[in-house]
C-alpha cells in the first residue's frame, strides 16, 4: 500500500486501520490482477477462499455468522477498495456476496436470515442482485416482471438482465411487479434459489473486463409465501436501502483502482528512462501524477464520509452516497486513462496493469446508478434537501 495515511483519518477508527492492513498483507500474496481462462471457476474459488479467510462475514448481519452488529459500511469501503488495487475481480466477488444478500440482512425475516446468511459468510452460497430488466435499468419503477399470487404463494414470470453471478448464483434476490399500487408502489422481493425450475439462463454476456453476467428468464418459477422479503408492494424501498447502504462501496472500489493506477503510473515515471532523466523529471508527467493524486484524495473523503455516516446513524445517504459513487468512478476512470497515457504504448498492449485498469473501471461509471443519473440525485438533493 504506496499511501496508507488516509487510515489515520478521524471516518475511521483503530480497528478499521487494522483491517485494512492484514487484509492488504493477505491480498498481496494471495490474489492476483492475471485475467482467468476460466471466469466462472475463478468467481467460485474466490467466493471459497474469502469465505475461509472469514472476510465475507463482514458482508452479512452480525446476528446471524456476521463480524458485525448490523453492517459496517466503512469495513465494507477498505475492504472493496483493498481488493480492487489487488484484484478487479476478487472485488466483484465480495461485493456480489454483499449486494445479493443484503435485503435479507436489512429486512430479511429470521427464518430467512438463517437459511441463507451464514451460507454466504462461509462461502457456501453464491449472491446475485437481479432488478435489472430490458426496460428497466436505471428507472426501477418500470419493472416488468411479475409476481402473481398462486397456490398460496407466487408465481414469478419474465426476465432479468444484466445481472451479476447470473448463471452461477445459488441465491437471486428478484425485484417483480406484485401489482398493489401502480409503479414502484407496486413492487416486491423475493427469494429465489438457484436450482428454483423454470429458472433459466437466456443468456450470457460478454463485457470487457470479464465477470459473470447473464441474462435471466423465469418461467412459472413457482415461490411459497415465505420467500417474499419484507412487505408486499415494499420492494422499491427495500432495493433503494440496500443500494444507499452499498453504493458507497462502489465508489470505495473505484478509489482501489485509482490508487493502483496511481501507483503503476508513479512506477513507471521513476523508473523509464528518456532525454537523459526519466518521466518523472518531466513537467507534463508530473501534472499527471499531480492530478491523479488529487483525485485519490478527493474521492476517499467522499467515500468515507459516506459510509461514516451510515454507520453514526444516518437513516438516508443518498446525497452522500450519490456524491461519492460519482466523483470516486469518475475520477478512477481519468486516473486509469492517465496511467495508460504515460505508460505510452504498452499502455494499451493486452495484459499491461494499466490497460487492464482502464477496462476495469469502466464498468463502474453504470452499474449501481449511472454517472448522470447520481448527477440527477444530487441535484434533486439541493434543490429540495427538505
Amino acid at each position: 500500500m504506496a499511501d496508507s495515511s488516509f487510515l489515520d483519518w478521524p471516518f475511521l477508527s483503530a480497528a478499521h486501520k487494522t483491517f485494512a492492513l492484514d487484509l492488504d498483507a493477505w491480498a498481496a500474496k494471495a490474489l492476483t490482477d492475471a485475467e482467468p481462462n476460466d471466469v466462472d471457476a475463478a468467481c467460485r474459488a474466490l467466493v471459497r477462499d474469502l469465505g475461509n479467510t472469514g472476510l465475507l462475514k463482514w458482508c452479512v448481519d452480525g446476528a446471524f455468522a456476521g463480524r458485525n452488529a448490523g453492517i459496517d459500511v466503512r469495513t465494507l469501503c477498505l475492504a472493496r477498495e483493498t481488493l480492487a488495487r489487488h484484484s478487479g475481480l476478487a472485488d466483484f466477488v465480495f461485493a456480489m456476496q454483499g449486494l445479493g444478500s443484503g435485503a435479507i440482512s436489512l429486512f430479511g425475516t429470521e427464518t430467512q436470515k438463517k437459511e441463507w446468511l451464514p451460507k454466504v459468510a462461509r462461502g457456501e452460497a453464491i449472491a446475485a442482485f437481479a432488478l435489472s430488466e430490458p426496460q428497466s435499468g436505471s428507472d426501477v419503477a418500470n419493472i416488468a416482471l411479475r409476481a402473481e399470487a398462486a397456490d398460496g404463494g407466487y408465481r414469478l414470470n419474465g426476465t432479468k438482465t444484466w445481472i451479476s453471478n447470473g448463471g452461477i448464483a445459488d441465491l437471486h434476490v428478484v425485484f417483480a411487479r406484485t401489482g398493489e399500487a401502480p409503479a414502484a408502489r407496486g413492487l416486491s422481493a423475493f427469494i429465489v434459489p438457484g436450482d428454483a425450475k423454470g429458472l433459466k439462463v437466456q443468456e450470457r454476456i460478454e463485457v470487457i473486463a470479464p465477470h459473470p453476467l447473464a441474462t435471466l428468464a423465469f418461467d412459472n418459477v413457482s415461490l411459497p409465501i415465505g420467500a417474499r422479503i419484507g412487505e408486499g408492494g415494499h420492494g422499491f424501498k427495500i432495493a433503494m436501502s440496500v443500494l444507499d447502504t452499498f453504493r458507497p462501496t462502489v465508489g470505495a472500489a473505484a478509489l482501489g483502482f485509482a490508487r493502483a493506477a496511481l501507483d503503476v503510473a508513479t512506477d513507471r515515471a521513476r523508473s523509464r528512462k528518456l532525454f537523459g532523466g526519466t518521466l518523472a523529471d518531466l513537467q507534463m508527467v508530473q501534472g499527471h501524477i499531480a492530478d491523479m493524486a488529487l483525485d485519490v484524495d478527493a474521492a476517499a473523503l467522499l467515500v468515507y464520509r459516506a459510509a461514516w455516516a451510515k454507520d453514526n446513524g444516518a437513516a438516508r445517504i443518498t446525497r452522500e452516497a450519490a456524491m461519492a459513487k460519482l466523483y470516486a468512478t469518475e475520477a478512477a476512470q481519468r486516473c486509469a486513462d492517465a496511467a495508460v497515457q504515460i505508460f505510452g504504448g504498452l499502455g494499451v498492449a493486452k495484459g499491461n496493469r494499466a490497460e487492464s485498469l482502464y477496462r476495469g473501471v469502466r464498468a463502474l461509471r453504470i452499474y449501481e446508478g449511472a454517472s448522470d443519473v447520481q448527477k440527477i440525485v444530487i441535484a434533486r438533493q439541493a434543490l429540495n434537501p427538505s
